[in-house]
């Protein structure tokens, strides 16, 4: 489906009802197009732990997750 920004706005209705027809949705403005909206899949996801996340992987290994996150994040007064 070929949606424009005022399509987002006024028409939102027909534009879910193309997503949930599993339809990618081209996002036009001014006539070129400026991005695309696509259909999530239906799929089973496992919630991984944030330790495993790749940002920590360059952490030190004895320092906590919890301990670099404080240090990220400084003082909060």
């Amino acid at each position: 489906m070929k949606a424009s920004i005022l399509d987002l706005r006024y028409k939102t209705k027909d534009v879910l009802k193309a997503l949930e027809r599993n339809e990618t949705v081209s996002i036009s403005y001014r006539g070129k197009e400026k991005g695309r909206i696509y259909p999530v899949e239906a799929v089973d996801t496992v919630q991984a732990k944030v330790s495993e996340h790749a940002f920590f992987a360059s952490a030190k290994e004895e320092e906590s997750v919890d301990e670099l996150m404080d240090c990220l994040r400084g003082d909060r007064y």
